[in-house]
């Protein structure tokens, strides 16, 4: 089977909400919340990664910044009418030979 894959950033702060109490249950609520809206456009989620991206800083600065991210992916539809790529036509049945003299100028 083969997949598509789609990579969104994790969210930063949790939204406020009557049921989580604490910054962590806000977090987690929101979270949820992406996930589950991910899920409804048919991704799975994989995986959280923290990943590396040089930005500029400055007018010649350069910096490390690290942004989470959160990894979906979700099978690859492949139409059945389309079973593989088109094929180049066979070559002529007769075989190749060497030019003779006659093909030379």
């Amino acid at each position: 089977m083969r997949f598509e894959y789609t990579v969104i950033p994790a969210p930063n702060r949790g939204e406020k909400s009557r049921d989580a109490k604490t910054p962590t249950d806000r977090f987690a609520l929101t979270l949820t919340a992406e996930l589950n809206r991910m899920a409804t456009e048919g991704w799975e989620y994989l995986r959280a990664d923290v990943l590396p991206s040089e930005e500029r800083s400055g007018l010649t600065g350069r910096t490390t910044l690290y942004h989470n991210m959160l990894v979906f992916r979700r099978p690859l539809v492949i139409d059945p009418e389309v079973k593989r790529l088109p094929q180049p036509e066979a070559a002529s049945d007769q075989p190749l030979s060497a030019p003779t003299a006659a093909d030379r100028p």
